[in-house]
This record gives structure tokens, C-alpha cells and sequence, in this order.
């Protein structure tokens, strides 16, 4: 049985020599030794399984035109091509993602899944310095590729975006949490102090800092200061810090408090703040705990504007006219500004319109008496009451008297318009004026 094995493994070497004729002899001659190793060492039924299995002519063919395909591969594209195997080489500029395997005083290495580990160096290590001193073996990070590789064969990479990205999560996260930060003072202008605040630059407004230090903060450089985030916005790179929300956390608290107390309507009392030619500031007191035994600590402080057209039912030629600063006075609050927080104030709203139903208390043909508000070159305004003055036309005036501002003079009412805001007058003579009309 053996020799008839042998035998005819014998014979299909030899079609199989014949119908290869681009073969060399030297890997005929292989083939027929491996051929006569695997026929003596193979068991009795082995053998028969195998004679069972072994191809005809044809299929010798196929092992034939296979010995070129399964070649010993000469190069490594040839090693990764016969093992199917796609080598992903990163590219400079794309953002990859590693786990770190080391971390050393200078340098950073990082599995990037590449035949050779990326590392974090030289001057990229410095930039991410203080982010890379958060991190520890095993985390997943993002790197960018600098480099695709130095004369090590290693990938450069740049954690300079991810410490970046760490900052901008710590400054959204210390503003959630109201979180209280080391800040210092690197250059001053005309709006506030720019500051650097764990490695990156903000600003603290020149409205942002507590009564101690208002007007002082040009002092500020190259010194430290607490400071609060009040406003991050990446997309803007926009970072805004407070001061006074440390130094005055309690008095904000208060306002904070008194914003959600005050009601629109209301008559509050308070303090002139400023004087403007638009309008009043007031510090609105505000009642937040009636229960509470110190005054201060019952009284959140609230900023208002007083409008210039809020001031007087009158025209009002300027609103130092009316109110100096450190006055108490009472204020009406019309509404609130949810952008700014401030509130909408009123002085003249404290009491009713003059205006309505003018024309039941100043009938037609009615005298009254009143004082020259305004001179101009039309006519001269009278104020017969708090918020109404009428106009004497010019061509109802006589040439003859002079009028000045604050002089006491009786006059007629000619007409009244109250949806208008409007009171025609005249002057009460003993004898009417050339050309009257």
C-alpha cells in the first residue's frame, strides 16, 4: 500500500513537472523532497485519506499557478499586502486619538495605534506644560499631528488644542459653580485690566470692581486679585471676569435677591447715584427682609435711570436742574431691564398727568394767573400749574411790554387741546395791542 502511495505521488510530480514549464529544477526538486517526507511519515489511513484527496492533473495546475502568488514577499509593502494589512500613516495637521503610555519631565508618549508611538516634546511639551502635568498613564486623549515623524521614526505631536479646550471646560465650569480665582494684572486701559487667569487672558471691566478699588485698578499691574467668571464664550473668545463679585459677594446677593422682590409699579425710596443730561442714576432700596434685626442686611441695593422725560411732567432743561447727587429721593418703578438688570424709574409718575381733564378746570375765557416759563421767538410759554404751560403767541403780544423768564403774569385761556398737550393764552390788557387779531 505504501509503495503504491509513493508511486503514484511519483507520477503526479511528474505531470505536474510537464505542464509547469516556467518551473526551475532546483523547486522541482523541493517538491518531490517534501512530497516524499509527507508520504513515509504519514500514518497507513492518513495515507488514504490523502490518495483520496489528491488532485488530478487539473488541479495540480491550480497548486502550480498558486506557487507564484504565495512567493516569499522581498519588501515590507509586499509582507503588508500578502498579510492584508492597511498601515494608517497620520497625516501633519490631523487630530488623532491616543492613549498615553508615559509621561516624562520633558515629553509625552502616546499610542496612536501607528507602527511607532507619537510623542509630545521640546516646545509643544512647554505650551501644554501645565495641562499635561493634569494627566496621567492610560487617559485618552486628542492630539494633533505636527509632524509625521522626526529621525526617530516617532510622530510629533501637539496637545497645544486639547489644553485649550481643557481651559476654555475649567473657565464654563468655574463660572457654573461660582468659583473663586487667582488672577494677575498684565496691562491696563481705558475700559479695565487685562488679566492672565490660569494661563489665558481676560478682562475685568472698570465697572467690575468693588467700591475699594473703583478708579484704582490702574495700580493693578503685575499685581494679584480674586476674581469670579461672569461671562465665557469660546466662539468670541470672549473671557470676562468681576472683581466685586468677590469683594461685594454679599451686597450682590442682596441685589440679587432685591431683583426678585421689586415690583413694577412700586414706590421705592433711594439715593442719586449720578447726574447725566439724559437722566438720574438712583440706588434703589429695596426690601428683601422685613424680618431681618440689622436695617442693611434687609435692604438689597438696586441701580435705576431716571429718563430725563421721566423727571417732570414740565420740560426739563437738564436734570441737575432737579436733583444733585446724594439726594433722597422717591422713585416709581416702571419696569425692569432683564439684559442689564437695571430698573426703569419715574419721578413724574408719582403723581397724576396734569393734563387730564385739563379742560374741565381751565374753561375758555378763564383767567388765571402764571410765570413765564420760556421766551422764544414765536411766542412765550406760562406755566399755569406743575407740568402744563400754555403759549402766548408773538402775534398776541404787545410790542410794547417786555416779558422775561420767571415773571408773574395774568393771562386768558383761548383754547385747550389735552390730547394735543396744548393751551392757547393771552394776555390780559387794559388795552389791546396794534395789529391784534
Amino acid at each position: 500500500m505504501k509503495g503504491e502511495i509513493v508511486s503514484m505521488t511519483k507520477q503526479t510530480t511528474k505531470k505536474v513537472a510537464t505542464k509547469a514549464t516556467k518551473k526551475t529544477k532546483k523547486t522541482e526538486e523541493k517538491e518531490k523532497k517534501v512530497t516524499n517526507t509527507v508520504a513515509s511519515k504519514t500514518a497507513p489511513a492518513e495515507q488514504e485519506t490523502l490518495t483520496e484527496k489528491i488532485p488530478t492533473a487539473k488541479v495540480d495546475q491550480n497548486t502550480q499557478n498558486n506557487v507564484s502568488k504565495n512567493a516569499v514577499p522581498q519588501t515590507m509593502e509586499e509582507l503588508l499586502a500578502a498579510a492584508d494589512y492597511k498601515l494608517d500613516i497620520p497625516q501633519k495637521g490631523e487630530t488623532i486619538v491616543g492613549t498615553i503610555t508615559a509621561i516624562g519631565k520633558k515629553s509625552v508618549l502616546i499610542d496612536i495605534g501607528g507602527k511607532t508611538e507619537g510623542i509630545v516634546a521640546d516646545k509643544e511639551f512647554g505650551l501644554a506644560k501645565e495641562y499635561v502635568s493634569t494627566l496621567k498613564e492610560g487617559d485618552e486623549i486628542e492630539a494633533q499631528v505636527v509632524s509625521e515623524e522626526n529621525n526617530l521614526g516617532q510622530v510629533l505631536l501637539s496637545l497645544k488644542r486639547a489644553a485649550m479646550d481643557a481651559r476654555w471646560d475649567f473657565f464654563t465650569d468655574a463660572m457654573k459653580d461660582k468659583t473663586v480665582l487667582e488672577a494677575k494684572g498684565i496691562d491696563v486701559n481705558k475700559g479695565g485690566l487685562i488679566v492672565l487667569v490660569n494661563g489665558v487672558r481676560g478682562f475685568v471691566p472698570s465697572s467690575q470692581f468693588g467700591k475699594d478699588l473703583v478708579g484704582k485698578y490702574m495700580q493693578l499691574k503685575g499685581q494679584k486679585i480674586k476674581v469670579m467668571a461672569i461671562e465665557v464664550d469660546r466662539e468670541k473668545n470672549r473671557l470676562i471676569f468681576s472683581e466685586r463679585h468677590v469683594s461685594e459677594a454679599e451686597e450682590i446677593a442682596q441685589k440679587s435677591q432685591a431683583l426678585e422682590a421689586v415690583k413694577v409699579n412700586e414706590v421705592y425710596e433711594g439715593v442719586v447715584s449720578g447726574v447725566m443730561p439724559f437722566g438720574l442714576f438712583v440706588t434703589v432700596e429695596v426690601p428683601v427682609d422685613p424680618q431681618a434685626k440689622e436695617k442693611d442686611s434687609a435692604v438689597g441695593q438696586v441701580e435705576g435711570l431716571v429718563h430725563i422725560s421721566e423727571i417732570s411732567w414740565e420740560k426739563v432743561s437738564h436734570p441737575r436742574d432737579y436733583s444733585s447727587v446724594g439726594d433722597r429721593i422717591k422713585v416709581r418703578v416702571l419696569g425692569l431691564d432683564e439684559r442689564t438688570n437695571k430698573l426703569n424709574l419715574s419721578i413724574k409718575k408719582l403723581s397724576d398727568d396734569p393734563w387730564i381733564n385739563i379742560d374741565e378746570r381751565y374753561e375758555v375765557g378763564t383767567s388765571v394767573s402764571g410765570k413765564v416759563s420760556r421766551v422764544e421767538p414765536f411766542g412765550v410759554f406760562v406755566n399755569v400749574e406743575p407740568g402744563v404751560d400754555g403759549l402766548i403767541h408773538s402775534s398776541k403780544l404787545d410790542s410794547s411790554v417786555e416779558l422775561k423768564k420767571g415773571d408773574a403774569i395774568t393771562v386768558n385761556v383761548e383754547s385747550v387741546d389735552p390730547e394735543q398737550r396744548r393751551m392757547s393764552l393771552s394776555l390780559v390788557l387794559s388795552e389791546l395791542p396794534v395789529g391784534y387779531k
